[in-house]
């Protein structure tokens, strides 16, 4: 059955979006990872993927145009089939690609489709008095989202702008409004279970409104034509735009304490029974000193309380282990998170498809730590070493255009500008936010732009163009005492680089023996877009301008 695309919420202000590239025309085939176009928002532009396998059959907005947030731009399907009836009832967008345009684009809704069967006319009579929720696409790798917590329950009342549920995806817990009002009268995903992309997750409606039509419709496969048009109609904004901002749930003021009962939203409860917390222990910031997230985040026990679980080095809460028992085998299975589980998936994906190679060098640092000490003497934020690398890395993807390329299959897409990832660690696994334009960019802005992404991830609070986009990624452990190591791609980058810690090191020079520091870096390649010689003259040049920084100031 025909897949509708539409225009994605990509950031936390974004009310339209401007298509600035179609990769894609009508009649093209297109797997469900390939990028069909790219959007600019009011914050950058960024590429936008149907998440469909199939044909390009409809194209809604000429290059230029502007569709508003959850308009249909696109319509995926098998090539000759009738996807009118999608249109009907559709968000009207910018006028229609002219290759797009249909031969009877006025005709009326009855010539363009059949008429509804018994189970559409039930479906549609349904969709009259209720409004389907569904699982939306909170970020650019989401496959899936699981519920964290409902806010809601079937029966209660809602409004549009309430927060039904929390839902935790690969890259962050956000929350999702409905967009709707009435009485809750279906949650079809229990707490704690993942539904997929555009699956029912919910529906409200008119209290006493039978919604079995509906949910054999979804069961059954796919509702017919007739019935998904009735639902656009009733519905275009709840297939799902998420809350503007990630995680904290705020929901109906109320007391911490009130009558014996602790008063705190789902979310606090959940990530203080994670973190081994009491809940009776943590005071409220919310209304009327309700607890919220940042509570339990910022919570630290008194000093007579006893001692949190075990945390890690990085302050992560290590998982709740049973005792250790001398001489008894024992072990513990943790539930994989969606972010480790898209981790695994992708980077298994990308360490067995691109063909990598491997390219190590010294880099002498003794210039770059002199220049680092001089540059933090006026510098408004604090410049590290990661953010002196990033910027060395940028300037030199402008020398070597390859190394800043995607592998595209029956083509190279040659970047004309520089996005750089900078991997983060956090709780749940690894997060790359991008520092765009990163070589336009003088090394004091980098290192704004990187402090406040990286405190956003460690809050999980970054907005999907917040950690999309990127063009080449920087992956630093040198901090953590490491020496030398190599990284796997993020694709679709072409290429990664590993940078280790700065090491004093004993060489010789003109007979006599001196003191350096010397820092490694390792280039990790795909074959298919960069050759040796060219992943060789890049190190050659991020190698100069970390030696001679003042290179990197003119």
């Amino acid at each position: 059955m025909a897949e509708v695309i539409r225009m994605p919420l990509l950031s936390d202000t974004m009310t339209e979006g401007v298509i600035a590239e179609w990769h894609k025309k009508v009649g093209d085939t297109v797997k469900s990872d390939d990028v069909i176009a790219e959007v600019e928002t009011d914050k950058a532009t960024m590429e936008v993927m149907g998440y469909a396998d199939g044909t390009i059959l409809y194209i809604g907005v000429e290059k230029g145009k502007a569709a508003k947030v959850n308009d249909i731009i696109a319509i995926v399907g098998k090539p000759g089939e009738d996807y009118k009836s999608l249109l009907e009832g559709g968000a009207t967008a910018a006028a229609p690609a002219k290759e797009a345009a249909p031969a009877k684009a006025e005709a009326p809704a009855a010539e363009a489709a059949p008429a509804p069967k018994a189970d559409d006319a039930a479906v549609a009579e349904a969709l009259k008095n209720a409004t389907v929720i569904r699982m939306p696409l909170l970020s650019d790798t989401m496959t899936e989202g699981k519920i964290v917590a409902w806010n809601k329950k079937v029966g209660d009342t809602v409004k549009s702008d309430d927060v039904l549920a929390e839902v935790e995806t690969d890259k962050a817990t956000m929350e999702v409004i409905g967009y709707a009002d009435g009485t809750l009268l279906h949650v079809g995903v229990k707490e704690g279970e993942a539904a997929k992309v555009n699956g029912i997750i919910a529906i409200v409606g008119k209290q006493g409104t039978n919604v079995d039509a509906i949910l054999a419709a979804e069961k059954g496969g796919n509702a017919a034509p007739a019935a998904k048009a009735a639902e656009q109609q009733s519905a275009p904004a709840a297939n799902a735009a998420p809350a503007a901002t990630a995680a904290p749930a705020e929901a109906a003021p109320a007391s911490s304490n009130e009558g014996g009962r602790v008063k705190a939203s789902p979310l606090a409860k959940k990530l203080a029974a994670d973190k081994g917390i009491d809940i009776n222990q943590v005071t409220g910031s919310g209304d009327n000193g309700r607890i919220v997230k940042k509570d339990v985040d910022n919570y630290t026990p008194a000093a007579k309380a006893a001692p949190a679980a075990t945390t890690a080095a990085s302050g992560a809460a290590a998982p709740q282990a049973a005792p250790f028992v001398p001489g008894q085998e024992s072990y513990e299975d943790i539930p994989v998170t969606q972010m480790r589980g898209v981790i695994a998936k992708r980077l298994g994906e990308s360490k067995f498809t691109a063909p990598e190679f491997y390219l190590t060098m010294e880099i002498n640092m003794d210039e770059a730590m002199k220049n680092r000490e001089a540059l933090n003497k006026v510098s408004p934020v604090k410049i590290s070493f990661n953010d002196m690398v990033i910027k060395a890395a940028a300037m030199a993807l402008r020398q070597h255009p390859y190394v800043n390329s995607s592998w595209q299959g029956g083509t190279i897409r040659m970047n004309q500008h520089v996005h750089i990832g900078s991997a983060v660690a956090v709780d749940e696994g690894l997060i790359v936010p991008t520092i765009r334009f990163a070589d336009q960019k003088t090394l004091s802005q980098i290192a704004a732009d990187a402090k406040v992404l990286y405190d956003k991830a460690k809050n999980k609070k970054l907005q999907p163009n917040e950690f999309s986009g990127s063009t080449f990624t920087v992956s630093n452990l040198g901090m953590m005492g490491i020496d030398h190591f190599t990284a796997i791609i993020n694709q679709p980058n072409s290429a990664i680089l590993a940078v280790g810690g700065i090491k004093e090191v004993v060489v010789a020079e003109k007979g006599q023996f001196k003191v350096t520091n010397i820092m490694k870096v390792t280039l990790t390649c795909d074959h298919r877009t960069v050759d040796g010689a060219v992943g060789a003259k890049f190190l050659v040049t991020l190698k100069g301008f970390l030696e001679n920084p003042v290179t990197m100031l003119v």
